[in-house]
């Protein structure tokens, strides 16, 4: 099996790279600048240059499934989160579907459910992830959505909670397991179509994504 993912560099998306390469999993690392590859590769991915902007080809075509963890980042402004986070996660929804890439897993947001329960500064992000949660599930691909909590730079606890589609409360969640949480979606095909939300828990993360499965079958 051979993952696509988006956003590979640093973030959430590096510490998916690291645990698919841990787990067994090829990958294929998207980075924008050439620069980044070297690092990378040194983990043991196959890096490839694409722009979310710019220049896709070659980035999905052959692959089994792809990971979108991309972002613009939060010093930008919603400008640059309306080109990069939608339109060019829709980019690449678009390319999947042209190139047969059916298993594409998308890391979101807690409350892109309803930009509204977001505080009004980052309203434009929630708004831009609904929009583009929603064209990934009418896509007609085999999509998972993952919406986790604010990202921490905490060691893994290996333990979440979920909602589906959503959390009564919120909460906070390290990136190594969101990392956990989407390699465990794409390890597992009974996580396609569902939309929930994660942060930290109580209940370990085979047993929350076995939940996620068993509700959305």
């Amino acid at each position: 099996m051979q993952v696509v993912v988006i956003g590979s560099s640093k973030g959430t998306g590096n510490a998916l790279v690291r645990r698919l390469l841990a787990d067994g999993i090829e990958v294929r690392a998207m980075v924008r600048d050439p620069a980044q590859t070297e690092a990378l590769e040194a983990l043991g991915a196959t890096a490839v240059i694409g722009d979310l902007e710019g220049d896709l080809d070659g980035v999905v075509e052959g692959a089994d499934a792809v990971a979108f963890c991309a972002g613009s980042g939060s010093k930008t402004g919603p400008d640059a989160t309306l080109r990069v986070d939608l339109h060019g996660a829709v980019r690449v929804i678009d390319r999947c579907v042209a190139a047969g890439v059916d298993r594409f897993v998308q890391l979101s947001s807690m409350a892109a459910d309803d930009p509204m329960r977001g505080s009004e500064k980052i309203r434009h992000y929630l708004a831009a992830m609904h929009a583009r949660d929603r064209i990934l599930m009418a896509s007609g691909l085999d999509a998972t959505v993952v919406r986790p909590g604010g990202l921490t730079h905490d060691p893994g606890t290996g333990k979440v909670a979920v909602g589906i589609p959503r959390l009564d409360e919120r909460g906070t969640i390290p990136r190594e397991d969101v990392a956990a949480v989407l390699a465990g979606c794409l390890a597992d095909d009974a996580t396609i179509g569902a939309t929930f939300e994660v942060v930290s828990g109580q209940t370990p993360i085979a047993e929350a994504l076995a939940e996620v499965a068993a509700r959305s079958g």
